[in-house]
């Protein structure tokens, strides 16, 4: 789960966003397979159900395509058109309450951005 994901959203959702990040960060690349439903249902301590539900999103979003018996692959492209839609995700949905958040607590964005990490 990100830092951004809320803890009451649903797990699959919160699956989804775990496994968008990893295909974001590379670990799964065009061509890559996919951890089984139950691997990552055993893995994340989720149903293996929800797990379909997360990795269908992919398949319907078209990042993934389902090579029966063999697993859930990674299609070329997906890498790029996922981290277009993240963003967006991000600047319409995450971005507004962070920034909201900001200017509650009084925060200066230049610090934040000079700031470094711990």
């Amino acid at each position: 789960m990100t830092a951004l994901e809320h803890e009451d959203s649903p797990v699959y959702l919160k699956l989804r966003a775990s496994i968008a990040a990893a295909i974001l960060r590379g670990e799964y690349r065009a061509g890559d397979q996919l951890p089984s439903v139950r691997a990552l249902a055993a893995e994340h301590g989720a149903n293996p159900l929800t797990v379909a539900k997360a990795y269908q999103s992919f398949q319907d979003d078209g990042y993934v395509e389902v090579r029966r018996g063999v697993g859930m692959f990674v299609l070329p492209g997906a890498v790029e058109r996922l981290r277009v839609a993240e963003r967006e995700r991000f600047l319409t949905s995450y971005w507004p309450r962070v920034r909201d958040h900001i200017a509650l607590l009084g925060l200066d964005a230049s610090e934040l951005l000079d700031r470094e990490t711990a």
